[in-house]
């Protein structure tokens, strides 16, 4: 085996929870010097090489579609998920299309398509602007030029992930409790590509196996692929569906609200006190329990949810939580939300306990704490 210490400076956002803690599980990254098996025009790569070429790989400019599917086995909930949404908060569940445009990091455009609706993250240098067909409402923001990664704000955070994006974070899960092979060359939005597989080595993980495709020419990851133990098709999968190199026109990425359009302006400056510091979120700091594959996280989600646990409307976190079905013991009481590929514990004293693992090590991680 060769020990590889791959760049940090990228850091990944998932759009779901389950690759969050995937994210979780990574520390010292190791990578077997297995060989990619070498099909078509693609010479032979081993898995170190590939992990390296992704991390190194740049591009000026890229279009394509993606397409996001997620079949977390998550509860309903009212106005959110669902095949077709025009909304970033319906990627939890179902199919969705997206259109990805990118010239440079401040030139950046992604819409999702609906099948009634669009929504769009828009960056051109400073301006960063959110829209939603369904509310006709577009948010603006003023960022800096240098530096900045792109579209942020409220629903940016909630914004899909790249494959580029989903491999940084899955990369992380690389150290000694997981296995790293190479399966013969793929072909993803009809190009050559090389697939790395990370097997988590504890068989108590919910994740069965992580799959990333790699594009042949550019090395840029293209689908990314996170089976449950034991299934054959993925929980949740984005990919190119088509891709390009070429650069976008300028047109591309000007946007200007339509007419009767409701505009906001948003802002980037985190909140502040009467003293000038930086306002801090409240309470404890989330405690981790286990390592690798099998990390859980207990916090208290009060402090995530601005104590709005009481409220009892259907889309509010209390009105879910009463959909959920009950459980207790030793370490109190609450609700199980047990999905395809992670497990969370909500408990009536106000914690959340989340990982990749059954709800059995979620109860010994509340008692732990």
């Amino acid at each position: 085996m060769a020990r590889l210490s791959l760049p940090s400076s990228r850091r990944a956002r998932w759009a779901v929870p389950v690759v969050a803690a995937v994210a979780l599980a990574g520390v010292g990254p190791l990578a077997t010097t297995l060989t990619a098996s070498a099909q078509g025009s693609l010479p032979p790569r081993t898995a170190a090489q590939l992990l390296v070429d992704v991390q190194r790989a740049r591009v000026q400019a890229l279009s394509g579609t993606v397409v996001e599917t997620s079949a977390l086995g998550l509860p309903a909930v009212p106005g959110v998920g669902g095949r077709g949404g025009a909304s970033f908060s319906s990627l939890v569940s179902g199919s969705h299309t997206m259109r990805l445009w990118y010239a440079g990091p401040d030139q950046v455009r992604l819409a999702l398509l609906g099948q009634l609706g669009e929504s769009d993250l828009v960056r051109t240098g400073s301006d960063v602007w959110a829209w939603s067909s369904d509310t006709n409402t577009a948010t603006h923001w003023t960022a800096p030029v240098a530096g900045s990664s792109g579209p942020t704000g409220p629903d940016a955070a909630a914004a899909p992930v790249t494959p580029q994006q989903a491999a940084d974070a899955a990369l992380k899960a690389i150290d000694p409790s997981t296995r790293v092979t190479t399966d013969p060359t793929a072909v993803v939005a009809g190009r050559s590509a090389y697939e790395l597989v990370l097997t988590p080595r504890d068989s108590r993980s919910t994740v069965g196996s992580v799959r990333i495709a790699v594009d042949g020419t550019t090395h840029i990851p293209t689908r990314v692929q996170v089976f449950a133990r034991g299934a054959t098709a993925p929980a949740f999968e984005v990919g190119f569906t088509s891709f390009s190199t070429s650069t976008p026109p300028a047109s591309t990425f000007a946007f200007t609200p339509p007419p009767g359009a409701t505009v906001k302006q948003g802002s980037l400056t985190a909140p502040h006190d009467v003293t000038g510091s930086r306002a801090q979120p409240s309470g404890a700091t989330p405690s981790v329990v286990g390592t690798g594959w099998t990390t859980v996280v207990v916090a208290d989600v009060g402090s995530m949810t601005g104590g709005q646990t009481n409220q009892s409307s259907p889309g509010s976190l209390a009105g879910l939580l009463k959909s959920l079905p009950a459980v207790s013991g030793a370490w109190g009481s609450g609700h199980l939300l047990h999905g395809a590929l992670f497990s969370a514990v909500l408990t009536d004293d106000g914690r959340v306990a989340v990982g990749a693992v059954p709800p059995s090590m979620l109860y010994a991680a509340l008692a732990h704490g």
